[in-house]
Order: structure tokens, then C-alpha cells, then sequence
């Protein structure tokens, strides 16, 4: 499984778990997907406090559920540096474009930009 898909599965365990509060299930996912999962939804809190710092105005709790997992799920990649940055921002704004509004794109690469440079 290529980490694209991976990433799109996990994607949409972290946001079926955040709508509903409770854990993701990784029953149906590739390992990759699963390890994401695991990675993110166990680290959320660190990962909503970096994003808070770097987002004036938006609260992590107030964003949309699905960008707010997307800039999560690429963040944890950026901390785990073994993706090239430019690869896990495009993956990123791919997902929002894809998955969410018509200008969430923009707001996740904002947001990753900022992130990147912290």
C-alpha cells in the first residue's frame, strides 16, 4: 500500500473517531494506516497544542473535523521527518482539496506553513 492511500485511510478513521468520540478502528486498516492512527490519535493533544500556537483566530476544536485530522495526520509526519516536507504539505492540501471544502487547501497549506517554519 503506497503511504497516499495509507494516509487516506487514516484520514478517515481519525475523522470518524473525532465525530464520534471514541476510539478509530483499525480493524480494516493497512498496517501503514493503522500506525498513522495509532501515532496520531495518541499524540492529539500535543499535536492541537502545536496547531493552537500556530493558528491566531482559529481554535483546533472549532476547525472542521476533517482539516483539522488532515493538518494533524501531516504534522505528525513533518515531527517524524522521514517524509520529505513538500510531499507530506502536497498529500495534505490533496486530502482537503478532496475530501472537504473549496477553500481548505489554502487554510491546511497556511496552517503546515506555519507549522513548518515553528
Amino acid at each position: 500500500m503506497t503511504k497516499s492511500s495509507a494516509r487516506e485511510q487514516a484520514l478517515g478513521a481519525l475523522y470518524a473517531a473525532d465525530l464520534t468520540g471514541g476510539d478509530p478502528d483499525t480493524e480494516r486498516l493497512s498496517a501503514r494506516a493503522t500506525r498513522y492512527v495509532d501515532a496520531v490519535w495518541s499524540e492529539r493533544q500535543s499535536l492541537d497544542d502545536e496547531i493552537s500556537a500556530a493558528t491566531t483566530g482559529w481554535r483546533v476544536e472549532r476547525m472542521p473535523a476533517i482539516d483539522r485530522n488532515i493538518i494533524r495526520l501531516a504534522l505528525h509526519e513533518l515531527r517524524l521527518g522521514d517524509t520529505p516536507v513538500g510531499v507530506v504539505m502536497s498529500e495534505a492540501v490533496n486530502l482537503a482539496k478532496r475530501f472537504s471544502t473549496e477553500r481548505s487547501g489554502a487554510f491546511v497549506n497556511g496552517v503546515l506553513a506555519k507549522l513548518n517554519k515553528s
